[in-house]
């Protein structure tokens, strides 16, 4: 982690809000993800969190073959399975409150693709069909619509199909080192304030920030001038958004929406 990181002024952040889960969305440490790194720089600031944090893999801890280190951290070393899923799969399910929440991976060529009829994509089918929660929210690293320097991930259309056939409401992902909100929209970039899924970008944990390139259809609001969290609160019919800065950071967003 370099000297300029600041991680630890995030994780200030959270420790302010006191939230009953922390969602990580990927590249949580970097710049790469050796066990040895993640104890020394992510556990004395994030690490505070852990046995709350259900997190994702992003590209940097796929840096790292099988993205050992991530697993080793989140799940014990050499442990199958655990706070970060089957190590083999990295996507797993859960429910908190109201709500069913789906951690997916969007390395999609290290663990056999996100493709329709992929074994990603068909498991999330089936496990979107088995809930009966009216509220979903999915998250994994890669935006299927950026703004930022490396721009869309249509690799991740097939996931935000079925999540979109199943009603699911939020999509929050990283990568981009900067905050981004859209209106709800289909997989295909159309506005669809029925039905539509609306995404949060939220890269902004502490390694830096970047510029926008080219702004997409349907992004409603933009930041890359504040490191931050975004809160959500998530009840049983809708969801508030608020977007919390470091100290020092003036930026904010917030809003609410009711569940499809």
């Amino acid at each position: 982690m370099r000297a300029s990181c600041v991680q630890g002024a995030t994780a200030e952040v959270i420790r302010q809000i006191a939230p009953h889960a922390v969602l990580a969305l990927g590249d949580n440490q970097y710049d790469s993800g050796e066990l040895e790194n993640y104890l020394a720089a992510y556990q004395p600031t994030w690490g505070l969190f852990k046995a709350v944090t259900r997190p994702v893999p992003g590209n940097h801890e796929y840096q790292m073959s099988r993205a050992r280190g991530y697993y080793d951290y989140f799940n014990g070393p050499g442990v199958a399975t655990g706070a970060a899923g089957d190590r083999e799969r990295g996507y797993y399910s859960f429910d908190l409150g109201a709500w069913h929440f789906i951690a997916l991976n969007s390395n999609c060529g290290d663990i056999g693709g996100c493709h329709v009829g992929s074994p990603q994509e068909f498991w999330l089918r089936l496990d979107l069909q088995a809930s009966d929660a009216r509220c979903t929210l999915a998250y994994f690293h890669h935006p299927l619509f950026a703004s930022g320097p490396n721009g869309n991930t249509p690799q991740v259309r097939p996931l935000w199909q079925a999540l979109y056939d199943f009603d699911a409401d939020v999509v929050l992902s990283g990568h981009e080192h900067l905050y981004e909100r859209y209106v709800p929209q289909t997989p295909q970039g159309v506005l669809d304030p029925e039905r539509g899924i609306r995404q949060f970008v939220v890269g902004t944990g502490g390694h830096s920030l970047t510029r926008f390139v080219t702004v997409q259809p349907n992004s409603e609001v933009r930041s890359n001038e504040a490191f931050g969290v975004l809160k959500m609160a998530l009840g049983s019919n809708g969801y508030t958004w608020d977007f919390r800065p470091v100290a020092g950071s003036h930026f904010t967003d917030f809003g609410s929406a009711s569940c499809h």
